[in-house]
């Protein structure tokens, strides 16, 4: 028998916070969880997943308004990258953040399609 705990399962609109895959975790940041269903392989160990990012001279960037945090935060005012997507390990997600709404989660997800018609 182990100590250890289950590794969660997290769900769209979820935050965590782990390794960026090009620095690894030198280079943590915080990750909005996109896609994560249940009848995909690897569910619940792989997920779609962008970043946040603390920089706001970038254009195209996703404001996230304080009403949108369900649960949880970032220490900073982040916004969400859009084009930044990875599909994130749950090896490299270090803690949960927080959660945001469902509308933010939807926009998000608009805006990346966008990116991959362009």
């Amino acid at each position: 028998m182990s100590d250890e705990e289950p590794t969660p399962t997290f769900e769209p609109g979820d935050v965590v916070y782990g390794a960026d895959p090009f620095d690894g975790d030198k280079q943590a940041r915080p990750w909005l969880v996109l896609s994560n269903h249940e009848d995909r392989p690897f569910h619940g160990e792989q997920y779609i997943a962008v970043t946040l990012t603390t920089k706001s001279w970038l254009d195209g960037l996703l404001e996230i308004p304080d009403d949108d945090w369900i649960r949880g935060g970032t220490p900073e005012q982040s916004r969400i990258v859009s084009w930044g997507v990875q599909s994130l390990s749950s090896d490299d997600i270090a803690f949960w953040q927080g959660r945001l709404t469902q509308r933010l989660v939807d926009d998000a997800v608009a805006s990346l399609v966008d990116e991959l018609r362009q």
